[in-house]
This record gives C-alpha cells, sequence and structure tokens, in this order.
C-alpha cells in the first residue's frame, strides 16, 4: 500500500485546531435546527440524541487511531487527543442537554431515571470516568503521571464500550445502526486483544527479511 502523503510540519498545529473547529459543527449546525424548530418530532429529544450519536463516533475514531498505525501504518496520532477531548465534550453536553433541557434540572427525577433506567446509568456512568480522562488529556499529566497515564487512559476503551451499549439500550430494538457501533467497538476490543502478538511477529518478520538481505548480499 502506498503511503498517504505527508503533512508538513508547519501545518501539524493548524489542522489540529481545524479538527477541533469542524468537530464542533454537528453541535453547532444541531442546535440551529433545533433553535429554529427544523429538528423533527421531539426537538431536545433528537437534539440530545444527535449528540450522543457523535460522542461515540468521536470516542470509536480516537481508539481507531491506534490501529490505523498498527495495520496501514498512518499515523495520525497527533490527532487523538482532540478527538477524545471533542468526544468528552459531545457527551457533557449529550448530558447537559438531558439534565437541563429535558428534565430541567428536576434532581429528584434524574436520580430516579439513573437508578430505574439501567441505560441511563451506564450512560452516566461513562460520563464520570470520562472525566479524569480529559482532565489528563495534557503534556503535563502525562509527564506527572508516567506509566500510571497509560494505565488510566485504557479507560477508554470501557467508556467507548459503555456508551455503545449506552445506546443500544436507549432504543425498543436494536436495528442497523445501533448494530453498526456495536460491531465497531467489538473490532476495536477484539484488536486490543491480539495487538502485542501481531505486532511481535510483525517485528520477526521484518528482522527476519533483513537478516536474510544481509546473508543475500554477503560477498
Amino acid at each position: 500500500m502506498a503511503p498517504l502523503p505527508s503533512l508538513p510540519k508547519r501545518l501539524h498545529g493548524p489542522s489540529v485546531w481545524a479538527l477541533y473547529i469542524i468537530g464542533l459543527v454537528p453541535a453547532a449546525y444541531a442546535f440551529y435546527l433545533g433553535a429554529t424548530g427544523q429538528l423533527p418530532g421531539n426537538p431536545v429529544k433528537e437534539f440530545e440524541h444527535l449528540l450522543g450519536i457523535w460522542a461515540l463516533r468521536f470516542l470509536i475514531a480516537t481508539l481507531a487511531i491506534t490501529p490505523l498505525r498498527d495495520l496501514f501504518g498512518i499515523n495520525w496520532l497527533r490527532y487523538r487527543r482532540a478527538l477524545g477531548l471533542l468526544a468528552f465534550y459531545y457527551v457533557l453536553l449529550h448530558f447537559l442537554t438531558y439534565m437541563v433541557l429535558d428534565q430541567s434540572l428536576n434532581i429528584t427525577a434524574i436520580v430516579a431515571d439513573i437508578i430505574k433506567r439501567p441505560f441511563i446509568t451506564i450512560g452516566m456512568a461513562a460520563l464520570v470516568v470520562l472525566v479524569p480522562l480529559a482532565l489528563t488529556s495534557n503534556a503535563w499529566s502525562i509527564r506527572r503521571l508516567g506509566q500510571r497515564w497509560n494505565t488510566l487512559h485504557r479507560l477508554a476503551y470501557v467508556i467507548t464500550a459503555a456508551g455503545a451499549l449506552h445506546f443500544a439500550m436507549s432504543v425498543k430494538v436494536v436495528g442497523p445502526e445501533q448494530a453498526i457501533y456495536l460491531a465497531l467497538v467489538a473490532l476495536l476490543l477484539g484488536w486490543r486483544a491480539v495487538r502485542k502478538p501481531y505486532l511481535r511477529r510483525k517485528r520477526q518478520s521484518v528482522q527476519s527479511a533483513a537478516a536474510r538481505r544481509t546473508v543475500s548480499d554477503a560477498p
């Protein structure tokens, strides 16, 4: 496979900021549609749903960065932090919409929902776990936490799985859309399980090929 054209280094920073801006466009556009009465059905529920879907998409995109690099040599690591933070912003907006616009900050009703409705329990737990990941998504935290930072941020897999489950359980019948997201998350979790042995075999294959070339080039 031919490598993708490399982005000039001077554009690395601007491209990350461009991702933040583009990534927030769906939320702004959905809010505009809701404010102008152009969302179908219950506009609050529709807005809440759209925010949740985009949160899940950004979570999946964040986890997809590693397999893209491992399998296809596409190095987009510089965008992983932005994708993760965009996911957090959308999750936060999703729950703020639920709590403020849907439940009108009725704490009793919100607590009752969290207790009685498992999909809301799972979603709220995912948000709580996501907060420390968002707060430590900076260079200072990486230096300060060291190896513990990697351990903490592996929870992104748990959060993404919880997000897909939250989405699937929020509907009466699991349809193709929910099945697609569940399948994508399953693939990402499956890759996590086989990644180390795959990379070890790949490294051994490269070393063996290099050794064979050395032998063949010998006089």
